[in-house]
């Protein structure tokens, strides 16, 4: 029986079309730890090993970790996206903020 975090690594990763052997490759993980992960008890993930796999599925890893929550909200996307956006080196965030107000300065034009 899995844990709910299994649950929910199971659930997001095939949600996200993502292989066991992806998500391995994105975690840094074996295909046989994820699988242990997502269908056993006993697997007690370090919190660096949660990490990368809430960044691979887009969420935090508080979410992966409650035990009330079944599917992200817009609230734990939002989070796990700007968790990414602050670890981008200066100069991409900077490109990616003039994407912003362009768009923005867009949007308002047809309003």
């Amino acid at each position: 029986m899995p844990t709910p975090l299994g649950a929910k690594v199971r659930a997001l990763r095939i949600q996200h079309k993502l292989s066991l052997e992806k998500l391995a490759e994105l975690t840094q993980s074996s295909k046989s730890y994820l699988w242990n992960l997502e269908h056993q008890e006993s697997i007690k993930p370090s919190a660096d090993k949660v990490e990368k796999i809430a960044t691979a599925l887009h969420v935090t890893p508080d979410f992966l970790l409650d035990k009330s929550d079944a599917t992200p909200d817009q609230d734990i996307l939002d989070a796990a996206f700007f968790r990414k956006f602050r670890s981008l080196p200066e100069a991409d965030k900077r490109k990616f903020r003039r994407i912003i107000d362009v768009w923005l300065e867009d949007d308002a034009g047809r309003a």
